[in-house]
């Protein structure tokens, strides 16, 4: 099956939601195009660049992955407007909060907004000032008082390492009818916040829902009793609760922008179990996208809690669904694949076994095509700031 089917579907059951369709134009509905301008900053102008997403630094051979730029099909996608975004965000705060999808996508506006007035002439060049901590990464804009925050929280809900039940002490334990408690503290300090969410649900933990366990990932003692609650009902668990709770938040009035499942491109295998995306160089073709069931899936689970959390709001806090899920299933060129060190020796094509080297087809080259999220961010942001009332 196309993986476009099913998206389909889904954005017609939604479209009553805030599926993002803006003037009659569905922003994740059109195609990449090759843009030889090439990206806004580069992998050597901005220094905050983690390493594993430092594509060109650790020996990338290819660049063609930087210039693909995103166009939908009855509307235009401005390239990232750095002046724009921070007289828009002007006193405000946005956060990126969620896993390390998150902080990658964190690290790109961070670039686009530092290295674009470094770029352009016309705009003054401004270092942000780096007033982070263990629990939450901040850079600082002081020409506009706009802050730039990451706050870690994997999976967005409240976890607990302490014995409970049948499940041992030292094994994450998820109640996935409780949000994030150090992440709710935080809440009222943010305008804006962009949500990231879904992979850990891989890995292993027990579910807690109702104080009773009823389920785990990679963990389940009692092969007697079947689980009530798998890993991809507890995500979709686990975004109904963590919006609920937005929505209903005493002190949050800001815009809340839920980035749709980030799709993974390993191919023959996941990414412990020699998955690959070796030798991708250029985007998919439209009769080349095969749907991923698992990503389907997931993205299945997070629009129906979206679609309950909406129905739960008291405050004047907004949702939007920024759905990038197809969008980017085109794009299994852009992720690190080998090249996650800038270790000389390290091995980048598939050995005389026929086995591949240690890849990262998960998080996404920097620049690259996460810089894309951060141009949809600020379209959203731009209509809400500015008074736009086109969301269905």
């Amino acid at each position: 099956m196309i993986m476009g089917q099913s998206f389909s579907k889904l954005r017609e059951d939604t479209q009553n939601v805030n599926i993002e369709l803006f003037c009659g134009c569905d922003l994740y509905d059109g195609k990449w195009f090759y843009d030889p301008q090439g990206p806004s900053y580069t992998n050597s102008s901005c220094p905050i660049i983690t390493q594993m997403q430092n594509c060109q630094g650790n020996g990338r051979p290819d660049k063609d992955y930087e210039n693909w730029r995103w166009k939908p099909s009855q509307c235009s996608l401005p390239r990232f407007d750095a002046k724009k975004f921070l007289e828009l965000m002007r006193g405000k705060t946005l956060a990126f909060i969620g896993d390390s999808v998150a902080r990658n996508q964190m690290e790109s506006m961070v670039c686009l907004l530092w290295q674009a007035s470094a770029l352009n002439s016309k705009l003054p060049v401004e270092v942000p000032k780096n007033r982070g901590n263990r629990r939450m990464h901040r850079w600082y804009f002081k020409s506009t008082s706009v802050m730039i925050v990451r706050v870690w929280s994997s999976w967005l809900v409240r976890q607990t390492n302490e014995k409970f039940d049948f499940a041992p002490e030292g094994v994450t334990k998820l109640h996935l009818d409780a949000p994030d408690d150090n992440l709710m503290e935080l809440i009222p300090k943010f305008d804006v916040i962009v949500l990231s969410s879904g992979h850990w649900f891989a890995k292993q933990s027990v579910y807690v829902l109702n104080n009773e366990i009823v389920g785990g990932q990679l963990w389940w003692p009692d092969r007697s009793r079947p689980m009530k609650v798998n890993n991809v009902d507890a995500f979709g668990i686990s975004v109904e609760t963590i919006l609920s709770a937005l929505v209903t938040h005493p002190n949050y009035t800001g815009l809340t922008i839920v980035r749709s499942f980030s799709p993974d491109h390993y191919e023959g295998g996941a990414w412990n179990t020699g998955g690959s995306c070796t030798g991708k160089v250029k985007p998919l073709a439209t009769d080349e996208l095969v749907e991923n069931g698992f990503t389907s899936i997931m993205h299945k689970k997070q629009v129906m809690g979206f679609e309950l959390a909406v129905k739960k709001a008291m405050n004047k806090s907004k949702l939007r669904m920024m759905d990038i899920t197809k969008v980017f299933g085109y794009r299994h060129d852009g992720h690190p694949g080998p090249y996650r060190s800038p270790d000389p020796n390290k091995i980048t094509k598939v050995g005389p076994d026929g086995k591949p080297p240690p890849q990262d087809c998960l998080h996404w080259c920097m620049p690259g095509p996460v810089d894309t999220w951060n141009e949809l961010v600020l379209e959203i942001i731009r209509r809400d700031f500015e008074g736009h009332q086109n969301f269905p």
